[in-house]
Order: structure tokens, then sequence, then C-alpha cells
């Protein structure tokens, strides 16, 4: 519940920043994506619709630097370096009831149909 992901596949090795590059001029459902830092890792987000819910391409199952042909297009929390700090707090200040709302919210339902949109229009692409 409230988790949604979707796994892509290339048909050659990308680093994050390389597939970024070759989708960045792409028109999408989910928006314009943009390349953001998140901790300790780089991920392509698009714009959020709200605090919860907001559309992520990470490589999958990877945190490191290199080159892979999988991707993982999942919902997430607003990515960013702040956002991530913000996020645990809210969550811990609640006692975790904030998160709920990327669960059961009012966009959680319309961050799911993206992820699954943005699945396919990367697969349309044939990279």
């Amino acid at each position: 519940m409230g988790v949604k992901f979707k796994t892509v596949t290339t048909k050659k090795e990308y680093t994050i920043e390389e597939f970024y590059n070759t989708i960045k001029d792409h028109s999408f459902s989910a928006g314009a994506p943009a390349l953001t830092k998140h901790g300790l890792s780089t991920i392509i987000a698009f714009p959020p619709l709200d605090r919860h819910n907001q559309v992520w391409i990470m490589p999958y199952l990877t945190f490191k630097k290199t080159s892979t042909s999988k991707f993982q297009v999942s919902k997430n929390d607003v990515a960013g370096m702040g956002n991530a700090a913000v996020n645990i707090a809210l969550s811990d200040l609640t006692g975790g009831l904030t998160n709920f709302r990327g669960m059961l919210g009012r966009y959680a339902k319309a961050a799911e149909k993206l992820v699954d949109m943005t699945a396919g229009e990367l697969n349309e692409m044939q990279l």
C-alpha cells in the first residue's frame, strides 16, 4: 500500500546522468524531468504532486555511479537534499501519520498512474 514501482530495461547501459541527458527533452505525462541529488544518490525526479507524491527514476538496485540497463520508476516523497530531512522530521513529529497522506491522499492514485505512464513512455522510446 502506498508503494508503486515499475522496472524499465534499456538496450544499452547508462549512468543516471547519461540516462537523464537522453530523456530530458522528451515530453512526459509526469512533467519535465530534473536531475536531483537526494542524500548520497542522484535521481531523476518529476514535478511533485504534493510532499508525498512524486515520480522518480533511479538505477535499479544500485546506488553506485556505474552504468546499468535497468531503471526503476517509482512513487516517492519529494526528493532533494533538504526535503529528505523535512520528511523524516515530519514523520517523527506526527508519529508517522503524515506518511499516510502519501498512501491515501488525493494525489496518491494520480502518482501511481503517472508511474505506469512514465514507464510506458520510457519503453516506447526504445532506449
